[in-house]
């Protein structure tokens, strides 16, 4: 990554766990269309899996599965994700499961994170919604709205 810091976007990270070790590959194509389209840039992308043991494994791209074909992100290596990052991961995971972890730009922010820093702006601080959350909340607004009225802003 040879990439000047102060034009890169905001780096986002995703552990996906896989029960039971099995990776189907459904989401791979929105992945890779993600990349296309210049929307996000992988930096990283591992696999590992948590032994019944609590071990942890590191697994080659071609060794995750016959049911998907990644070779299109082998190389995919910023230097970002160590061993250390995998443990981590790893102690998200139930044993006996595998895990992707994806390190990724989010090239469609570059422009508006460059033009941020050009005005001495700095992110501080910056996280997720879990789903659970939500949804808990959008149920919780849509209930004490009138009759008719919408919480979604479109």
């Amino acid at each position: 990554m040879h990439q000047d810091i102060a034009d890169m976007g905001p780096v986002d990270y995703l552990i996906v766990e896989f029960p039971g070790s099995r990776m189907t590959g459904e989401g791979l194509p929105l992945l890779v269309d993600l990349v296309d389209r210049g929307i996000i840039r992988v930096l990283d992308l591992a696999f590992v899996r948590k032994g019944t043991d609590g071990s942890v494994e590191a697994l080659e791209l071609r060794n995750t599965g016959d049911e998907v074909d990644l070779t299109v992100f082998e190389g995919a290596s910023s230097g970002l994700l160590d061993q250390g990052d995998l443990e981590d991961a790893c102690a998200t995971l139930e044993a006996g499961n595998s895990a992707a972890v994806l390190v990724y730009e989010n090239l469609w922010a570059a422009p508006l994170a460059r033009a941020l820093r050009r005005g001495g702006a700095e992110l501080v601080a910056s996280g997720r919604i879990p789903m659970d959350s939500l949804v808990a909340s959008l149920d919780a607004a849509e209930a004490a709205a009138p009759a008719g009225g919408s919480v979604v802003a479109r």
